[in-house]
């Protein structure tokens, strides 16, 4: 290569040892798009070889030392410039010196911390990747190769109904219950909504989960709502003493776990939005936090299945809230 060439004179590629049966996972891209990467998480190891191919065989390729790093870092949008390594470690794999030939070199970081869950959001990104990296008096050559992070979480041992009222004075009383406040990423909201005084023309009633996005800090705080999910509860006009049930299957829905306070630059977290529009189209609404958490891929039991033992608690009977109990036992363990 030339002096005043631009051309790399060597490719690097980095492949996983266990690429062939390693699980991928889908994560959104900045631009919105959906693409696999390598699943991995906490505490795994993280190895594999990184291939030197020179361009011209027999053309020597003089380098000042070749590494390989594991990175995990945030970046928030409104401040590109800066990335926040959380984690950073570094194998070098081969002295300065020079490369006649292309060549293979193996790496592994052994049960590497990966505290995060990978995520793409409004303002902020939080990824890690393998860089290898030729290191050369001009022009360095590297390759980045990303991988998936998703962070396991156990069957919370608290875990209790939400019961709330919204009302305006004479003119509408309703009750509404969750059958919990944390849920998993493949779980079932189940539900009633108890209209104890109606005195307004209702002509519509849903429920949105709606994500909220908050990055930074003091003053540079950022707040980015979104509303991933709208179900429609009721068209019509409730009367008195009626009860409307809900029900709400999560799978079906782009969702994270709730993140709160990662690495002190953001935070991401679910509210459930319950929404009731009048004949004059004025809108009332009372907004619920619920936690949202990722579930080990273990035997799962139909949707269906889950949703009827949900829903038996809100029957009334001392037999539901046994079998609600041992649901919980037998999903913990």
């Amino acid at each position: 290569m030339s002096f005043f060439s631009f051309g790399q004179s060597a490719e690097i590629d980095v492949v996983l040892n266990d690429a062939d049966t390693r699980k991928k996972a889908e994560h959104k891209t900045e631009d919105g798009k959906k693409d696999k990467y390598f699943l991995f998480y906490d505490g795994e190891t993280v190895g594999g070889k990184v291939n030197v191919t020179l361009k011209n065989p027999g053309k020597r390729l003089e380098h000042q030392g070749i590494k390989i790093e594991f990175v995990g870092q945030i970046e928030l949008y409104y401040d590109r410039g800066n990335h926040h390594e959380f984690v950073s470690l570094v194998k070098d794999l081969a002295r300065p010196g020079e490369i006649t030939q292309s060549q293979t070199f193996d790496f592994e970081f052994t049960h590497v911390e990966k505290p995060y869950e990978s995520y793409t959001g409004q303002n902020v990104k939080l990824r890690y990747f393998l860089r290898a990296t030729v290191i050369r008096r001009l022009n360095d050559i590297s390759k980045e190769t990303d991988i998936v992070v998703h962070t396991l979480s156990t069957y919370p041992e608290l875990n209790s109904s939400i019961k709330m009222e919204v009302g305006i004075e004479d003119c509408l009383h309703i009750e509404f219950e969750y059958n919990k406040s944390k849920y998993h990423l493949k779980d079932v909201i189940v539900g009633k909504i108890y209209f104890l005084l109606v005195r307004i023309k209702i002509k519509h009633m849903e429920i949105d989960i709606i994500k909220r996005e908050t990055t930074g800090t003091g003053p540079s705080v950022y707040h980015e709502n979104d509303t991933i999910a709208k179900y429609e509860i009721m068209d019509g006009a409730p009367v008195r003493g009626e009860s409307i049930p809900i029900r709400l299957f999560l799978a079906g829905y782009d969702l994270t776990p709730t993140m709160r306070d990662i690495n002190k630059k953001f935070s991401v977290r679910y509210y459930l939005n319950l929404v009731l529009i009048d004949e004059e189209e004025r809108r009332y609404f009372k907004q619920q936090e619920i936690t949202l958490w990722r579930k080990g891929d273990v035997v799962r039991k139909s949707m269906s299945h889950q949703a009827a033992i949900a829903s038996q608690r809100f029957e009334g009977s001392a037999a539901s809230e046994s079998a609600l109990e041992q649901a919980a036992k037998e999903e913990s363990g």
